[in-house]
């Protein structure tokens, strides 16, 4: 049961104000002070704060996903733990942790039900470890330099959670009074009502609470899309007196998300981008297309995580070379250079092909020993390296701006990143088929480093390349 539920609930009132602002006082968990419906003037102050002073650990980061039912053999904490180091020596910065609470077994789908089914926000899934478990974790990967953010459902919660014994009214319901799920599709998951300011008060309470007492650094906000931009902004403001701490919505083409209180959302438009090239119908001009409203679609100082695979591309959609054939590696190189914040997800990083299952046990395929794994490691290795090191890259306005080099070709890509001397220079052929092209780079008087194999090397105002299918250079004034 809930800790909301194990307490009274009579300390919770509802004032209405002079000014027409819904407040909530709550003793529960030692919650702050929250707004609802409007967003008060301090609490716009400090979400405002929150979205337009990332903390400073996010200027250069990388995301790394983990599935942790799917990680290892037993599906645990402690395997994700015992597994610190290498995830160090790759360089991520970021683990994004997915759902770590109870699943509801009422409406389960498969034998395990989906992780975004949660039947306590206060509870550690048994199958994954205890709380002990969980800190270990945490604790481990603050000691090796890494934050970690956990994924929260605030949209729905599985049908036996105790909120729906306990606070049916906070569920949306149909004419006869039964608590209804978001949609037909979801049929294991309840929809909350973010109508009810009391239901409001104990999401919040349940978000500060992991922040507060497991120091966890943030929150990927699972359909932040279905939930009232209002709550998130009061959210963010709760969580920031606590801590800096950075917020992902899943969400694309909402700019109200990112005003107040998100650093970042979902690149869906960029993933689609790059599916059509792993399909070979898309070009340049769909790429240029593309960076146009990019640079247009984000308030400043905010930026898209861009991928190629998550959870859900994943088990949903295809494996890496269902999607993408051998491009894979190459469109990440994209990822990692355009103005946004990477992911790598779990097995990513060993060019593992395997499609995991959402419902049931699975475990990824990491053929540590194979040479495409060795490969693949290298690869992400050196790319995280790159962003990390090199100014350029870094995310949101710690970066540099993006700006297209012309080629002739239909095929190539190329542009460029510079942020305070620091350059990058991409040349890359997002093609199942070879391309040949003339850049017009203009003068460059910067020595670089070729990613390829890291000679230093001169560009001249146009030069000509002839690219495999997917191939790709990139020209750094810092080595990786």
């Amino acid at each position: 049961m809930s800790k909301l539920s194990r307490k009274s609930l009579a300390a919770i009132t509802v004032l209405a104000l002079a000014a027409g602002v819904l407040w909530l006082s709550s003793s529960v968990s030692g919650a702050s002070t929250v707004d609802f419906g409007t967003t008060s003037a301090a609490n716009q102050a400090l979400a405002a704060s929150a979205a337009s002073t990332a903390p400073i650990w996010m200027k250069n980061a990388v995301i790394y996903q983990v599935n942790t039912r799917q990680y290892s053999a037993a599906g645990t904490f402690d395997a994700v733990t015992a597994d610190l180091g290498r995830l160090q020596k790759l360089g991520v910065d970021i683990l994004w942790l997915m759902p770590i609470h109870p699943i509801g077994e009422e409406g389960r789908k498969g034998s395990m039900g989906s992780p975004y089914s949660v039947a306590d926000y206060y509870g550690v899934n048994p199958d994954l470890g205890t709380e002990a478990d969980l800190r270990e974790l945490i604790n481990g990967a603050h000691a090796k330099g890494m934050k970690v953010i956990l994924d929260w459902v605030a949209n729905h919660s599985s049908f036996d959670n105790p909120w729906i014994t306990d606070h049916k009214d906070w569920y949306t319901q149909d004419g006869q009074g039964n608590v209804v799920p978001p949609n037909a599709e979801w049929t294991d998951v309840a929809d909350l009502n973010f109508d009810v300011p009391e239901m409001r008060a104990g999401m919040i309470d349940a978000l500060e609470y992991w922040v507060r007492e497991f120091d966890i650094d943030g929150y990927r906000c699972d359909v932040a899309w279905g939930v009232p931009v209002d709550f998130w902004n009061d959210a963010a403001a709760a969580l920031q007196q606590i801590k800096p701490v950075y917020m992902l919505a899943e969400a694309d083409g909402n700019p109200a998300l990112l005003q107040d209180a998100f650093l970042s959302d979902y690149g869906w438009k960029f993933k689609d981008l790059l599916m059509d090239f792993g399909l070979g119908i898309a070009g340049k001009s769909d790429f240029a297309g593309y960076m146009g409203q990019q640079q247009l679609n984000y308030p400043t100082n905010t930026y898209p995580m861009l991928f190629v695979t998550n959870h859900d591309e994943n088990s949903w959609t295809g494996s890496l070379k269902e999607n993408f054939g051998t491009g894979a590696k190459t469109l990440a190189v994209l990822t990692f250079t355009v103005p946004g914040i990477p992911l790598i997800y779990n097995g990513q990083e060993v060019d593992s092909n395997k499609r995991l299952a959402f419902f049931e046990k699975d475990q990824i395929d990491w053929m540590f020993t194979s040479t495409r794994s060795k490969t693949a490691i290298a690869h992400y290795t050196k790319l995280v390296a790159l962003k990390t090191k090199n100014q350029a890259l870094w995310n949101g306005a710690a970066g540099g701006k993006y700006t297209r080099f012309k080629n002739d070709s239909d095929k190539l890509i190329s542009f460029e990143r510079e942020k305070n001397g620091n350059k990058v220079i991409v040349v890359l052929n997002p093609s199942p088929r070879a391309a040949t092209g003339t850049v017009e780079f203009g003068t460059q008087t910067k020595t670089f480093f070729k990613f390829s194999n890291g000679a230093k090397t001169k560009l001249g105002k146009t030069q000509k390349f002839s690219m495999k299918a997917w191939g790709y250079e990139i020209y750094s004034t810092v080595k990786p």
